[in-house]
């Protein structure tokens, strides 16, 4: 892997810390914890992200390493996106923010396991992207989401893509055009966030998520990853005609598994299943 200056290797089996001075990432059985820590706002620049990059690429290359979840250190900012005072300084908006893109894992190559944000602040700007980005959400009851950029000149632009998709079209709008911040609740109610809890309570909902996933077949959740995404746009039909045609690699290759004969004997054996990954 790749791994930028600064940055401190060392996967193990259990206990792994991968760590600069703006990021942790520890190892906690088959989950990986990605905390986010420059004061005050936990802000992303170009360096920030590349890092970030090299974390997500050694989760998504760790056969052990089942579910990554995302946070921000601190209680009051999950993240506030871009770093505008790297921006001021001459970074570019457009930089190379890395092979995952900015945070690391949005436009990760082959990425086929779950993100989850644990949102325990504010989540602006790219921050917020991010929050769109992840796979699963579980937010603190004191987290917002906005998108300010129209207001500073600059345009959200993944945000200009999904946040539409996401959220009835007025809303959206809203939030894009005149900077209309959102709460936990709100996000939860149109499906965006999965679970609102109070803050102190924030990462132990995320692992509880994260160990929910890591139960089940990892060819299974990869597949599901796979096909939703190759879906994404597709009427129904032509997407059923793709899994039919065995053209789809991921689930034909679930379907063929030993880990899918595991489960059905399991299942009928009344015990739990034994995941090989094959």
């Amino acid at each position: 892997m790749d791994t930028p200056a600064g940055v401190a290797q060392a996967w193990g089996q259990y206990t792994s810390i991968m760590t600069n001075e703006a990021i942790r990432a520890v190892r906690r059985g088959s989950t990986l914890e990605v905390t986010i820590d420059r004061p005050k706002a936990n802000a992303i620049d170009a360096a920030t992200s590349r890092a970030l990059g090299a974390v997500f690429s050694g989760f998504r290359d760790d056969p052990d390493l089942r579910v990554a979840i995302f946070t921000g250190a601190g209680g009051r900012f999950f993240s506030a996106g871009w770093d505008l005072a790297a921006g001021a300084e001459g970074e570019a908006y457009e930089s190379d923010f890395g092979p995952g893109g900015f945070g690391g894992f949005a436009e990760l190559p082959d990425l086929d396991k779950p993100v989850i944000a644990a949102v325990n602040g504010m989540a602006v700007g790219g921050g917020f992207e991010l929050v769109m980005a992840a796979d699963l959400v579980v937010a603190a009851e004191h987290a917002t989401f906005f998108l300010p950029e129209a207001s500073i000149g600059l345009i959200p632009d993944v945000g200009s893509v999904l946040l539409p998709r996401l959220l009835p079209a007025p809303l959206a709008n809203e939030v894009l055009l005149a900077g209309r911040r959102l709460n936990a609740e709100e996000l939860r109610r149109f499906g965006l966030v999965n679970e609102v809890v109070p803050g102190t309570d924030l990462l132990d909902a995320a692992h509880d998520l994260a160990d929910r996933i890591a139960a089940h077949a990892p060819l299974a959740v990869a597949a599901i990853l796979d096909i939703g995404r190759r879906s994404d746009g597709l009427p129904v039909s032509a997407a059923l005609d793709g899994l039919r045609s065995g053209t789809v690699e991921t689930y034909r290759k679930t379907l063929e598994s030993e880990d899918a004969q595991e489960g059905m004997r399991a299942f009928a054996e009344k015990r739990d299943p034994v995941w090989k990954g094959r």
